[in-house]
């Protein structure tokens, strides 16, 4: 070995040193073409150069040894799928046995203790004033003073608790020996129906403990009260930023559990009453019913006066699906309705009807539950003719909720609004102020969930799509909104500070450049920000039997489920390389998938949990965008019906932050996950996906270590080497690690010890499954209470191991642990050192199928101070661009490595004095006819070596003959990778950039000989900002009020401005600073006036007032965005190897063809030299920045004109006989007390903000 070694060195010395002294001949510019055979020889004798010094470096012959006793397995695509299914299905139980243990707690404890008293003394643990986590070591503070509640009633304070961060809660601060209770801004928590769920349901606390030690890897688990509050364990602060807008009904997991799918026609009264404060209350009216909504409801939002009009005009004649996008475009819709003329009910609700009909017998939309909502502000009668022919003639399909809006109503306004809700098993409302609409609205979810209580006997479990933890989405615009503003007050800042520079053309480009890159999206390259998550839920019933006929719904209780979690079974390394899993809902939207990216900026996207599986799957053809085929939509369908089976199809990827792309045959196996709405797909190249590396069965770690006398495998884990940080090798529940691999080596030396057991997987636990669910309340007696002191006697794992990829990472580890000595040490030739000291840093790395990554630093040292070690920067293995590539590339040419360079944009401009380049090469291992990818291998080294290394080569003659090279002026000389990236250019600030932007017209030719191929992409999760319009401000009354207003709103303005002009003058007349928290406009723009040259005042300049107004307005404002779904294009380029030789052995032409192109053998790159010296041709050259797709109308009535399949719930329970005896169909304004409670409520939440 080391005589081969040896040998490879001293070739390549002498390769090196023939090679310097050929550039160090003296070059003339002598008048001529560079010879075709110059440039083939410079592409051969760099590749082989490269090739050889690779070999060496990486010691590829050696780790293609290390796996000679590894097995070659099939990996069975319709095994391994439905293994994963019963996995994921398996931790589901766990999660569903929980909740029902909480049910059923919550509904003894409710039926035992909701009418007993609270204790005057009660106190609870309040979230919203829990403690902070401090210090123990300085626990020395200042008691803030009390707030003077002397003329509010005295209640007790709130618990305090100390809170620690737990790393298996998103280190978020906890305390895990109690829950804590949440109460939304617009609820009291003293109210007395409030307070009593809040007292009986302390005593889940012993169910949620034993939940979580029965079960460790449970997140958080909750029980959201139908009055409005949370119990949430472990008990945490809770952070608002910037208020608290959470509400638990108007969470996914909440709506969707409390009542069966709905569809639900909005009818708005838009007549001329309609106005001022009434119009409002009736758009928030709207709003938070359409918060209650989720993916599986259809809604119809339409006004109504003479006429009846959709208020979005696309989604006419038509229920849409209550996504976030279709929910933000009606919301928006809404600001723009008028107020006039007459309103016509009866056309409303005819037409309210007959479309809920249509859906009816169409078994289309939710199929389920159907409502009409009604805001107005009165009705000349009661309509009953309409509702015999509509609605009671077929049983009372559709529910009627009726919000009388106004303070002042007329008696036969009541009587008549609330008999239609009455008669039409809904619910009447009468709204006069903004601050009750949200408790109000929310007595809707209440009537439609009586069939589910009286009923009793299901609980429907429900499984939420994708959401992103305790953010709201409202929370996203309200973000942008706040960082334009922070730009905007920037710009202020800056222009005043000096005018000139600002003004300059140089910074408003770089200005407009930034703005640029804000509004990208392609380099979001985490979203750590956010826990992306699913919840499991089910409805929790008061099961009294009382007088009042009233079906009450408790509330709802439910865990989170992270889907890190359900990623973490589903064994990327048995799916390997390129390959992945994702799961699709009933909807066909993406519950999980490697391609999902739901940040941008660190903000969620308007719509990040309606991205279709259609979406990100894109399949390899000529269709433009949404045009999506037969064949895809038919697989999709498959696939949402959760049907079992398997398809090879051309599909089309990107990679490196979408600028790369690659074209691949892929297999599709799926199978649904039972008794849930997801569907599960594994995804493998067909290709080198047929087969997997598996150690040999001889090969047990713990047998291993017992036959080595109790030796660990950590002793092949010395130095530099690192695991994949998202696998799940081996995770403990009790104790906490600074890193993945701390956690590795603490299992390692317990797998060496006597007595170990491989942990087996967690079943549920027994949760009364066969017991009937009604007969265990008796009234309290003994044996109830016993029942609900539940202990759960399961034993709990404090760890849990994958035993199949534990032994894959330990068979690697054992055979590459040579692979820490310095290849110094295995070299026997003197030169070697000298060969690798003249290219100066260089890594050579290793990285396996089983996560594990191995580097090398030559010369070694301590640390680069400049970049972070390869591991620790390029932890995830098989994931890895670089990795992916590599085994692409086998492929292509399997002696081949795949060279790349950082990406040079705009966002990220390439340091390049700092800048590596990194070649990677693909090691297989064969066993017969059968082969799979076991490692990769490669090195990093400067890219100034590389530049060096090309300009000594492209400079250099055959037989040291005077000829023409790349060192003349009028030839350029590039590398150039696969996806048309420069590697190497003579001009460095080109490096790292894309070869089109440099030479549109060379790379337009490449196209047109197809040596590159143009892949067009569809970005359908992108953003688009779009300029926020002026709203209307709507119809108001002109009374003399409303001009004094007018005129006190003047004066008010023209006082402020005048103070404002005094203090910038007395600013202006000291030494100048400027540290004000905010700037308004009027300041910024009378300073710019200002400050102009030669100013005597800007009063005496009337003529330029204009042109400084619109200088101002062009230089300084900014145009007010808001981010908005759209779909993006974009065309990547990949090299085509078919024929490849034949396509470029070309002569050049003159300049009708100015260049050579050859393949540099070994590599993934070409070999471009071009004559620089005839004029560039302007060429229409398809670059790679993403572009907005236009089309015809907006993206959501597009989606809605194109429908795709969805799969309706399997639960619908939507009448039970015994509703008719419910009386209660009502509620007018709320009485004063309680209205005085939630004003109070509110002052007291803004306090502690």
């Amino acid at each position: 070995m080391c005589n081969r070694v040896g040998g490879s060195i001293s070739i390549l010395v002498l390769l090196l040193l023939n090679t310097r002294n050929c550039s160090a001949s003296i070059q003339y510019d002598a008048p001529g073409k560079i010879s075709f055979n110059s440039v083939q020889a410079w592409a051969v004798k760099l590749g082989t150069e490269l090739y050889h010094f690779g070999e060496f470096i990486t010691r590829k012959k050696e780790v293609q040894d290390s796996f000679k006793s590894a097995q070659i397995e099939v990996r069975d695509g319709e095994k391994l799928v439905q293994n994963m299914a019963d996995d994921i299905r398996a931790m589901m139980e766990l999660k569903i046995s929980a909740v029902k243990r909480i049910v059923e707690a919550a509904e003894n404890m409710a039926f035992d203790k909701q009418n007993e008293p609270v204790p005057e003394d009660f106190q609870f643990y309040n979230s919203k004033e829990m403690d902070e986590p401090y210090d123990d070591v300085s626990l020395t503070t200042t008691p803030e003073p009390e707030f003077n509640v002397d003329n509010w009633i005295v209640r007790p304070p709130t618990k305090s608790a100390h809170l620690q961060a737990n790393p298996h809660f998103s280190n978020i601060p906890v305390n895990a020996n109690f829950s804590s209770v949440h109460v939304p801004t617009n609820v009291y928590a003293w109210a007395p129906e409030v307070i009593k769920g809040i007292h009986w349901s302390e005593g889940l606390d012993t169910h949620f403990i034993n939940n979580y030690q029965s079960d460790p890897t449970l997140s958080w688990q909750y029980f959201g009260s139908s009055t409005g509050f949370m119990r949430h364990y472990p008990a945490m602060k809770w952070r608002a930023d910037p208020v608290d807008i959470y509400d638990c009904r108007t969470r996914a997991w909440y709506m969707e559990a409390a009542a069966s799918p709905k569809d639900v026609v909005i009818l708005v009264d838009r007549s001329g009453s309609m106005t001022g404060q009434r119009r409002d209350i009736a758009k928030h009216v709207v709003t938070n019913i359409l918060d209650t909504l989720g993916n599986n409801d259809f809604v119809s939002v339409m006004t109504f006066a003479d006429t009846v009009e959709e208020i979005v005009p696309c989604f006419e004649d038509s229920l849409v699906q209550a996504t976030l996008g279709n929910l933000r475009e009606l919301k928006l819709a809404l600001d723009n309705f008028e107020t006039m003329e007459i309103a016509n009910f009866s056309a409303a609700l005819t037409r309210a009807f007959e479309l809920l009909e249509i859906y009816r017998n169409n078994s289309g939309g939710a199929n389920c539950n159907q409502a009409i909502m009604l805001v107005t502000d009165g009705v000349p009668y009661n309509y009953k003719e309409i509702f015999e022919r509509y609605n009671w003639k077929y049983e009372t399909p559709v529910r009627v909720f009726t919000y009388l809006i106004g303070r002042e109503v007329k008696v036969a306004d009541v009587r008549e609004v609330k008999w239609m809700a009455c008669a039409n098993r809904g619910f009447y409302v009468h709204l006069s102020t903004l601050a009750e609409v949200r408790e109000r609205v929310l007595e809707h979810v209440n009537v439609l969930a009586r069939p589910l209580v009286l009923q009793r006997e299901k609980h429907p479990v429900v499984w939420t799509p994708v959401y992103a933890n305790v953010t709201d989405p409202k929370v996203a615009d309200y973000l942008w909104e706040q960082r334009e503003r922070a730009e905007q007050k920037e710009r202020f800042l800056s222009q005043r500070r000096d005018k000139v520079l600002f003004n300059s053309e140089k910074e408003q480009d770089r200005r407009w450049r930034i703005t640029q890159m804000k509004q990208g999206q392609y380099s979001e390259l985490g979203n750590s920000q956010y826990q992306l998550m699913t919840s499991v839920s089910m409805p929790v019933y008061d099961l009294r039997h009382n007088e009042m006929r009233i079906a009450k719904l408790l509330g709802v209780a439910g865990t989170d489920v992270p889907l890190s979690e359900i990623q973490a079974l589903m064994t990327p390394y048995k799916i390997g390389v390129n390959g992945y899993a994702f799961i699709v809902t009933n909807n066909g939207y993406i519950l999980l998938h490697p391609d999902l990216r739901p940040v941008f900026q660190q903000i969620l996207k308007p719509s990040y949990n309606s991205v279709d599986m259609i979406e990100v799957e894109l399949f390899d053809d000529d269709r433009g965008p949404r045009n999506f085929s037969k064949e895809l939509t038919a697989l999709r369908k498959e696939i949402i019906d959760q049907k079992t089976g398997n398809k090879v199809m051309n599909v089309k990827y990107h990679l490196d932050d979408m600028k790369r792309v690659s074209r691949a045959k892929k297999h599709y196996f799926w199978t649904g996950i039972s008794d849930s709405p997801f569907t599960l797909v594994v995804t493998i190249p067909e290709n080198y996906g047929r087969h997997r590396i598996t150690p040999p069965p001889t090969d047990d770690i713990h047998r291993l270590s017992l036959t080595s006398k109790n030796i660990s495998a950590r002793q092949y884990l010395s130095d530099k080497w690192s695991v994949h940080p998202d696998w799940l090798y081996c995770r403990h529940y009790e104790r906490t690690f600074s890193s993945p691999e701390e956690e590795l080596l603490y299992f390692l030396e317990r797998v060496a010890k006597p007595g170990w057991r491989w942990p087996a997987k967690p079943r549920p636990p027994e949760h009364h499954k066969n017991k009937q669910g009604h007969e265990r309340h008796n009234n309290g007696t003994p044996e109830t209470k016993d029942r609900n002191k539940v202990t759960n006697s399961t034993p709990r794992n404090e760890y849990y191991c994958d035993h199949g990829l534990m032994q894959a990472l330990v068979y690697d580890a054992r055979n590459t642990a040579w692979f820490n000595k310095s290849i110094l040490d295995s070299a026997s030739d003197e030169k070697a050192s000298e060969f690798i000291q003249r290219f100066g840093y260089i890594v050579a790395f290793l990285s396996t199928h089983s996560g594990l990554t191995r580097w090398q630093t030559h010369p070694p040292r301590e640390q680069d101070n400049v970049r972070a070690e390869f591991g620790k920067q390029w932890p995830r293995s098989i994931d890895e661009v670089w990795y992916r590539r590599a085994v692409e590339q086998h492929y292509v040419d399997p002696l081949s490595y795949v060279y790349s360079v950082e990406i040079n944009t705009d966002k990220f401009p390439l340091n390049i004095s700092n800048a590596v380049v990194t070649a990677s090469h693909a090691v297989f291992h064969g066993d017969g006819y059968k082969k799979a990818p076991a490692a990769v291998v490669g090195f990093q080294f400067k890219h100034e070596r590389l530049s060096e290394w090309f300009e000594n080569i492209t400079s250099s003659c055959e037989h040291n003959k005077e000829c023409v090279t790349c060192l003349s002026d009028t030839w350029d000389c590039y590398l150039v990778d696969n996806n048309g990236w420069i590697v190497v250019s003579e001009d460095v600030t080109q490096n790292g950039q894309f070869f089109g932007r440099i030479r549109p017209d060379i790379m337009t030719k490449l196209v047109e000989d197809e040596v590159y191929k143009a892949v067009h992409i569809v970005d359908y999760q992108a953003v688009c900002f779009r300029e926020k319009k002026t709203t209307n401000p709507a119809s108001k009354l002109m009374t003399p009020l409303h001009n004094f207003k007018i005129i006190t709103s003047w004066f008010v303005s023209t006082t402020l401005w005048f103070y404002n002009s005094i203090a910038l003058s007395l600013a202006q007349a000291s030494s100048y600073s400027f540290d004000d928290d905010y700037v308004t406009p009027t300041v910024a723009y009378q300073s710019y006036e200002n400050d102009e040259e030669n100013d005597d005042s800007y009063m005496s300049k009337p003529t330029n007032m204009r042109t400084l107004e619109r200088d101002f307005e062009k230089l300084v404002l900014i145009n007010r965005t808001r981010p908005t779904p759209c779909d993006r294009e974009m065309f990547l380029y990949q090299l085509e190897y078919s024929n490849l030789d034949a396509k470029l052995n070309k002569p050049v032409k003159d300049c009708e063809r100015p260049f050579y192109a050859q393949l540099v053998n070994y590599t993934n790159m070409l070999m471009i030299v071009v004559d620089a010296s005839c004029p560039r041709e302007e060429a229409s050259m398809s670059f790679i920045e993403a572009t907005e797709v236009q089309y015809n109308e907006s993206l959501p009535c597009l989606k809605h004109v194109h429908p795709l399949y969805r799969k309706q719930p399997t639960s619908c329970i939507k009448n039970h006989t015994e509703e008719s005896n419910i009386d209660m169909c009502g509620r007018g304004s709320l009485p004063s007390s309680n209205f005085f409670w939630i004003i109070f409520s509110t002052f007291v939440t803004y306090h502690h903000l």
